[in-house]
């Protein structure tokens, strides 16, 4: 390039003709079902019994193909937060031939009908913390702004629960939406199924004895075991947003304002990005605490490997079941 072209480019007084991107090429050329999980105890189980694993690596992302239960998957880790689980789910679909997506994990529970290790399948998912934050206008009241007329659902406090903008492969045009449904043939095929074996208990300890803190050899710890037998629970709602969250408060709150069996950090980004792409999806949402509704401390540390556990099973039953 001419040295006085090169300068101008460099200050801004010429630009280069924009090209088009180049789309990354398939890593995997088979149709597969996409599996995904938040973080490594969710997938553990799974990983376990893909037969044929081969494994890719995308961008720090692990991408395992293989199958499960007979069908063709891929299966990965998109990481803990809702803007993990959109990147990391636009990813998977744009560097293999995903025909449907399906989550498997834990979740904190919300509805106070539902006990840890219960196993959700909602019908539709949303983002309860896309918010406008409202400006105090009395002591204790927060008004939106008039024109702001897309904010429908009670507030808490300051935040105003507010549809999100999304633009879709089939609908032209952006469209404001808060509620993304799960695809109902699989929705269908869920309900069908009987007998998972839902485990109530930690599997006890093969060893003969563990060390203490001081090293001595003591008997293993008894396995953990849920208050309650867990079950399978279809339809409702379920919600994802940027928080862990441990109020009791606010946990009431989501479950009146938004019917919500459930919440999490993750499947509802990772729902606006299957429906922006067209592709079907549904979510297997195990309970592994209650979001600040226990009698003591959160209870994600004793009970989440039974709960992803859990949720694994039903995946796996339900993908023994997919058509």
């Amino acid at each position: 390039m001419h040295s006085i072209a090169r300068r101008l480019l460099a200050i801004g007084l010429v630009a280069l003709p924009c090209l088009p991107a180049l789309a990354a090429p398939w890593l995997d050329e088979t149709p597969r079902i996409a599996v995904v999980s938040a973080f490594q105890p969710e997938l553990t189980l799974l990983l376990a019994k893909i037969d044929k694993p081969t494994q890719h690596r995308v961008n720090g992302v692990t991408f395992t193909t293989g199958s499960l239960q007979g069908k063709p998957v891929v299966v990965f880790l998109s990481g803990i937060s809702m803007t993990n689980a959109a990147m990391n789910t636009q990813l998977v679909l744009d560097r293999f031939k995903v025909t449907h997506l399906v989550f498997s994990g834990i979740a904190g529970g919300v509805n106070p009908a539902l006990n840890i290790g219960d196993v959700t399948v909602a019908q539709r998912w949303g983002q309860y913390l896309e918010v406008l934050i409202a400006r105090e206008t009395a002591p204790g009241k927060y008004s939106a702004p008039p024109w702001m007329d897309d904010v429908k659902l009670p507030n808490y406090g300051m935040l105003h629960p507010r549809p999100v903008e999304v633009r879709s492969a089939t609908a032209p045009g952006m469209e404001k939406k808060f509620w993304f449904d799960v695809d109902p043939a699989m929705l269908a095929t869920a309900r069908s199924l009987k007998d998972v074996g839902l485990a109530s208990c930690e599997p006890a300890s093969k060893a003969a004895t563990v060390k203490d803190i001081n090293g001595k050899d003591i008997p293993p710890p008894p396995p953990k075991c849920l208050a309650k037998s867990p079950k399978l629970v279809f339809g409702g709602n379920g919600v994802s947003g940027q928080a862990f969250v441990d109020n009791a408060a606010f946990r009431e709150y989501t479950f009146k304002t938004f019917e919500a069996n459930v919440l999490d950090m993750e499947t509802a980004a990772t729902a606006m990005v299957a429906h922006s792409n067209g592709v079907p999806y549904i979510a297997f949402r195990s309970l592994s605490d209650l979001a600040g509704g226990g009698d003591g401390e959160n209870e994600i540390g004793t009970f989440f490997k039974i709960a992803a556990d859990n949720s694994a099973k039903v995946l796996l039953a339900f993908l023994a079941a997919w058509k």
